[in-house]
């Protein structure tokens, strides 16, 4: 699924028009990537949590030449899924392996 697909699917089941679904998904987008990049965390109950980790410099290899290279370090977003989207995945499968 898109981001158009996403607010079809949003407008659908709220009734609202794609407008309002798509401002609205926009801003939502926008303000995590802004709380992440100042360091701060988004924690949405039963979703999960968006926040930044620090990755240190660490040693890699050019996969290409296979010669030794020095990755630099960066400040990297992240994403821990929340316990009932895990269980809502989980039992989608279990359903599925059923069949």
């Amino acid at each position: 699924m898109n981001k158009t697909e996403l607010i079809t699917a949003v407008a659908t089941k709220t009734g609202k028009s794609k407008k309002d679904v798509e401002t609205v998904i926009t801003s939502l987008i926008e303000t995590i990537v802004e709380t992440v990049s100042n360091e701060e965390k988004v924690h949405l109950v039963g979703f999960g949590t968006f926040a930044s980790h620090y990755r240190k410099e660490r040693k890699g290899c050019d996969p290409r030449t296979r010669e030794r290279i020095v990755i630099s370090a960066a400040k990297i977003p992240t994403f821990k899924f929340g316990k009932c989207f895990k269980d809502a995945v989980n039992k989608n499968l279990s359903d599925s392996v059923e069949e």
